[in-house]
């Protein structure tokens, strides 16, 4: 619980009041739209060239190699440059490479395409850490919980909105070539809108000290500081764990619908649609939840709630059991994954909010990717239904996990959304 004379959390439209923030959620909701369009157009283009499913398990791999590799990096140069410029620069080099896929027209220019994807989202490896370390700077501590629902919500729908114009333009059109076009220009309108945003808010505090490093000495000073906190990696392995599950569920899902449910493909648009809907529905709530719990609390409980549904979502026995269960847990995902973002932003100081960022990043992409690869393997082995009740399992771990070590903190130990994000005392847990 807060503590008595606690500062009131800012509500959704508090934040949205604040004129570079609304600038950075709006730049971050049209990037989004284009990373949704470019995800679905290039699987599209893919499976339409070489209707292979091993070209597109490639695909996929080519898009998570970066964040968990060169994402580390990024994290450093978030820390190191302007966080402002970094955001400039990589949405409008990625509004360049996207123009790239235009020229591929053969299975043969596959391999061309899996490099200029690897690139781009190389290159999205350091939007993403240095946008994470900047809202804090234009944000209120005690605002930044509403500030990451209102970005997660903003996601989700910006997911849909992209993966609908891509459907749309290539059903109508016939061509992948015109959602290219269209996602480099919302590339570009994100650099016009976040050029807007104070030129001063995006200059790291400490940047005199971290040149002075090596960008290896950086990045181990990235992961010493994330083992000097237990409010960080606590809250780093938890979701690590967690993603080590969720990383199957993505991959079997669509197998557990048409092959042991027997539905038709045609419901995973509702399925997506009942959990989007409860995600967005949810950022209403975190403000509500942010006067009652900490941060850590709000993980740990989403955590557990989602393993449950996972596991229940194993056993279901028609769409309507799915439908039911991710509409519930929709209400779990948003406020879980805006308090670990409000965590891992408030529990650092200025100059290497970055580099945290980028740790957390990494570690949520390797263990999806090593779930992905466990699914693939003992998917048909074990059954979908079994490796769902794993998956849930893990998810509830991770939870477990979280729990336990989150109260074994002392009191003063706590970062909190509603303390001075600029420095690294912690409030009482």
């Amino acid at each position: 619980m807060t503590e008595p004379g606690a500062m009131p959390a800012m509500s959704a439209r508090d934040v949205l009041r604040i004129v570079d923030f609304r600038r950075l959620w709006a730049a971050q909701g049209i990037s989004d739209v284009g990373d949704g369009l470019t995800m679905l157009t290039l699987m599209l283009l893919v499976n339409q060239l070489t209707q292979s499913t091993m070209a597109l398990a490639a695909l996929a791999i080519a898009l998570a190699i970066p964040p968990l590799t060169i994402g580390m990096v990024a994290g450093t140069y978030a820390d190191r440059w302007d966080r402002r410029r970094i955001m400039l620069v990589s949405d409008g080099l990625r509004a360049a490479v996207v123009l790239g896929f235009v020229l591929i027209d053969s299975a043969a220019m596959l391999p061309a395409l899996l490099v200029l994807a690897f690139i781009q989202a190389s290159i999205g490896s350091f939007f993403n850490p240095a946008r994470g370390a900047l809202v804090p700077r234009v944000v209120p501590a005690d605002g930044l919980l509403a500030a990451n629902a209102v970005t997660q919500a903003t996601r989700i729908i910006a997911g849909v909105v992209g993966a609908g114009l891509a459907g749309l333009i290539v059903g109508l059109a016939g061509e992948t070539w015109p959602a290219f076009v269209l996602d480099a220009w919302t590339f570009l309108a994100s650099v016009a809108i976040v050029y807007g945003v104070d030129r001063d808010a995006g200059r790291p505090s400490d940047a005199e000290r971290v040149a002075d490093l090596g960008v290896g000495t950086s990045v181990l000073e990235g992961l010493r500081i994330v083992a000097g906190s237990r409010v960080l990696w606590v809250t780093l392995i938890a979701m690590a764990v967690t993603m080590f599950g969720l990383g199957a569920v993505n991959v079997l899902f669509l197998p557990l619908m048409v092959r042991v449910l027997e539905v038709s493909p045609v419901w995973l648009g509702a399925v997506d649609l009942a959990q989007s809907a409860s995600m967005i529905l949810s950022a209403s709530l975190v403000g509500v939840l942010a006067a009652r719990l900490r941060p850590t609390a709000i993980v740990t409980c989403c955590l557990i709630g989602v393993g449950v549904l996972v596991a229940l979502v194993g056993q279901a026995t028609s769409v309507f059991h799915v439908l039911g269960l991710l509409f519930l847990m929709g209400w779990l995902v948003t406020p879980g994954n805006a308090a670990v973002m409000t965590l891992m932003q408030a529990g650092v100081e200025d100059a290497t909010r970055g580099r945290v960022m980028a740790t957390l990043q990494a570690a949520m992409s390797g263990a999806g990717i090593a779930s992905m690869l466990f699914a693939g393997v003992f998917g048909d082995l074990l059954g979908v239904r079994t490796v769902f009740r794993l998956a849930g399992a893990v998810v509830l771990a991770g939870g477990v996990l979280s729990l336990v070590l989150y109260r074994g903190l002392a009191p003063g130990r706590e970062q909190t959304p509603f303390d001075d994000p600029m420095t690294i005392e912690q409030a009482p847990a």
